[in-house]
């Protein structure tokens, strides 16, 4: 097994990270913090979401965030669009990348978006032929990779028969998600060994929520089958609502500094990553969440780490 020479990122914290935040983020404070982060290195910055701001209130400026961005050149902003109503309200913001989201558990999709795996695909197919026809990328979330909060382990078969259905249908790139952060080294390599049967693995990522602590091992396993993009949320932000107990993604500084210990190349700017994170965290009033932050922040005080 050979690690990976360069690895890609997806921030998913502007998004991801701020869409189950009690109080309402201006949008101001979104779009800087989407810069800072494109400033930083980050390839790819998970912008918003346009879905129903009955259910995600916080995403209920998406327009306004997409049309105030300064955009970097060659840094992708995709944003959910879950339907062709969301699709239609992305491209007239200004939207060049589309996500869509779907589970392996049949609980979690019913308790979620209230419809089957099956059907919740089913209502893809439409965004995804209407991006593609405009040469648009799609990419495609799978969530509960490894378990569910409603119906416990989930088949590493089930995860791989969804990949594979989105990949199909014109993913670019399918990103498997432990939204409840269950998973393990042999959890999670178990999982990614079914789904690269069906699905190439340089069109594969990880999104690893760190409840139990296995976030950065669980990158680690990845990368030794071949990985090289995954998802992660600045300062640790996020989690999700339908899984009790389910902490954040894993913080994108953590990752990033598992990474240039092992020389493997990330293009990010720390001290500028970090700049980042603490621009959010001032505004929501809480400390980083990311352990290696806490620690270079100390360093930077010149206190100990």
């Amino acid at each position: 097994m050979s690690l990976p020479r360069s690895v890609k990122i997806v921030e998913v914290g502007p998004r991801d990270g701020l869409q189950n935040e009690k109080q309402l983020v201006p949008t101001a404070v979104k779009v800087e913090l989407i810069e800072r982060l494109a400033d930083a290195g980050l390839q790819a910055v998970e912008a918003t979401s346009f879905v129903s701001s009955k259910w995600v209130p916080q995403m209920g400026d998406n327009t306004e965030v997409m049309q105030n961005l300064r955009r970097k050149a060659g840094v992708a902003y995709p944003v959910l669009a879950p339907n062709l109503k969301g699709f239609d309200a992305a491209i007239e913001a200004g939207a060049t990348e589309v996500a869509v989201f779907g589970a392996a558990s049949e609980a979690f999709s019913q308790k979620n978006i209230n419809c089957s795996v099956a059907e919740s695909i089913k209502r893809f197919e439409p965004v995804i032929c209407a991006a593609l026809a405009l040469d648009f990328k799609v990419r495609g979330y799978v969530s509960c990779v490894v378990g569910c909060p409603y119906e416990g382990a989930v088949a590493p078969e089930k995860v791989a028969e969804v990949a594979m259905r989105l990949f199909d249908m014109g993913c670019y790139e399918v990103s498997l998600g432990d939204t409840v952060g269950v998973g393990n080294p042999a959890s999670v390599q178990r999982m990614i060994e079914a789904c690269a049967r069906h699905v190439p693995m340089k069109q594969l990522a990880g999104h690893y929520h760190d409840t139990y602590g296995m976030a950065i091992a669980n990158i680690y396993a990845s990368m030794e089958l071949g990985m090289r993009v995954f998802d992660s949320s600045v300062a640790g932000l996020g989690g999700c609502p339908y899984a009790a107990g389910a902490s954040g993604n894993v913080a994108t500084e953590d990752v990033v500094y598992l990474l240039n210990g092992l020389g493997i190349e990330t293009g990010i700017d720390m001290d500028k990553l970090l700049d980042a994170g603490q621009f959010i965290l001032q505004h929501l009033g809480r400390e980083p969440a990311s352990k290696a932050a806490k620690a270079l922040l100390a360093m930077r005080a010149g206190g100990c780490a």
